[in-house]
């Protein structure tokens, strides 16, 4: 039942995922952070299965990091989701797929311009103005596809988050308690409370 949420606007972008960890019917943890700061400027919401889920989010930092420490910059936005589109095809077509959605969010510090992907397990990736994985994309993509503006300040764009964590408390049986909510943008990554 996992859900996680992302969104651009006026040079930002912001990323949402719930913080319950659980197997089967089970809940194990309620404080889970599904979202990986893989450089100063680059986020990546993480959902699919556990161990697969964190062991990704793993390699992906630390190859991005390596990459940042061989060639003194770090990698664009758009690179990074190429490279880990490619990791994920490549992946898929081993003994030992990662069974791994993505969401991942960037400010490119070059253009100045905030940039989001939509990654799946099959390593299909879309540049998107907003996006979501999980059940609860099913009632937040319609919301956000009303409410997004490109033009919008982050208080708006924080607006338009909680009216999709609001509808799907109220429609999904089984909805996340809990966000953890992360903004990317010239600045850098820093968390905030919605």
């Amino acid at each position: 039942m996992e859900t996680s949420f992302a969104l651009t606007g006026k040079g930002y972008v912001i990323v949402a995922a719930d913080t319950t960890a659980a197997r089967s019917i089970v809940k194990m943890k309620v404080d889970e952070d599904k979202i990986k700061e893989i450089s100063p400027h680059l986020l990546m919401a993480y959902s699919g299965e556990p161990g697969d889920t964190v062991q990704f989010a793993e390699f992906v930092e630390r190859n991005i990091r390596l990459y940042q420490i061989r060639n003194l910059y770090p990698l664009r936005p758009s690179a990074a989701a190429s490279w880990i589109r490619r990791s994920l095809a490549d992946s898929l077509r081993s003994r030992s797929p990662y069974s791994v959605n993505l969401l991942v969010g960037g400010y490119d510090t070059a253009t100045h311009e905030p940039k989001l992907y939509w990654i799946d397990y099959l390593g299909t990736q879309v540049d998107v103005p907003f996006g979501a994985h999980g059940y609860g994309s099913y009632f937040a993509l319609s919301l956000l596809d009303r409410y997004h503006d490109p033009e919008a300040s982050l208080e708006e764009g924080l607006a338009t988050l909680k009216r999709c964590v609001d509808e799907v408390a109220k429609r999904l049986v089984v909805s996340p308690g809990r966000y953890k909510v992360k903004v990317v943008d010239k600045d850098g990554v820093r968390e905030v409370e919605i």
